[in-house]
C-alpha cells in the first residue's frame, strides 16, 4: 500500500451533483446563527415601506436583504460594497443568513449603495441600524463594556 494515494481525478469531484442542504453547512454556532435567532428583520419593512411605490417601478431588492448586506459588511470588517458581494458569492454562511441558495444571484453592489445613498434617508438608516443594535445588545450579543477607536487611514478600493 502507498503512503500517498493521488486522487483518481480531482475535478471529478469539483463538477460532481450533490444534493446538499445550505443550513447543514453553516456550523450551530455561527455567528450570523446567533443574530438570525435573536433579531426578527422582518421589522425592517415597516420601517422602509413608506419608501417605496406600491405599484410603479420594478421589483426592488428585498430591504432586509440590503441591510443584511451591510451588516455582513461591518461585522466581518470587509473593506467595501464590491468586496462584500464578492465575498457573499463564494461564502455558505453569508448566503444563508440572506436566504438564498448557492445558484441566487447577489445583488451588485451598486444596488446596495444606491439604496443607502439615494433611497433611504440617513434617519431612516439610523433608525434601522439603532434598532439592530439595541436588539443585539438585549439579547447578549453584544459585549459593550469596550469600545476600540481606530483612525487608520484607508486608500478606497474603488479603482
Amino acid at each position: 500500500m502507498k503512503m500517498l494515494q493521488r486522487p483518481q481525478d480531482m475535478h471529478e469531484a469539483r463538477n460532481s451533483l450533490q444534493l446538499v442542504d445550505i443550513d447543514s453547512l453553516v456550523p450551530e454556532d455561527h455567528l450570523l446563527r446567533k443574530i438570525e435567532r435573536v433579531i426578527d428583520f422582518s421589522r425592517i419593512y415597516d420601517m422602509v415601506e413608506h419608501l417605496y411605490s406600491k405599484d410603479k417601478g420594478r421589483p426592488a431588492v428585498d430591504p432586509i436583504v440590503l441591510v443584511k448586506i451591510v451588516l455582513i459588511q461591518h461585522l466581518f470588517g470587509i473593506p467595501s460594497l464590491r468586496r462584500t458581494v464578492e465575498e457573499i458569492t463564494v461564502n455558505v454562511a453569508y448566503r444563508w443568513f440572506l436566504g438564498f441558495d448557492l445558484t441566487t444571484r447577489v445583488p451588485h453592489f451598486s444596488t446596495v449603495s444606491y439604496a443607502f445613498a439615494t433611497r433611504y434617508p440617513s434617519d431612516v438608516c439610523e433608525k434601522v441600524f439603532a434598532w439592530i443594535l439595541e436588539v443585539a445588545i438585549e439579547n447578549g450579543c453584544i459585549d459593550e463594556t469596550i469600545v476600540f477607536i481606530d483612525s487608520t487611514h484607508v486608500k478606497a478600493y474603488a479603482n
